[in-house]
């Protein structure tokens, strides 16, 4: 393990001395729509797409369990009562 360890090290020494400089970009040309407005926003600034994703992921995950549910109890199983039916 120690050996590995140590060439993994080394490995690690040796790339980072090549420095280059990373630019992230979203490729919005073949985009249209809020996925293209959703592109251009990470290009824009990665703050704000940050926040706006921290945001819209909790909503969606609400909105769609909200969806869930309903479309559960429509189906007849009820997950309100966690009484267990042993038998």
């Amino acid at each position: 393990m120690i050996v590995f360890c140590l060439c993994a090290l080394g490995a690690n020494l040796l790339a980072a001395e090549q420095k280059t400089d990373v630019v992230l970009v979203a490729d919005s040309r073949h985009l249209n729509g809020a996925m293209a407005w959703w592109a251009n926003l990470f290009n824009e600034s990665h703050l704000y797409f940050a926040l706006l994703t921290v945001v819209v992921i909790p909503l969606a995950g609400v909105v769609l369990g909200t969806l869930a549910d309903l479309w559960i109890g429509r189906l007849g199983i009820n997950l309100k009562s966690r009484s267990l039916h042993e038998g």
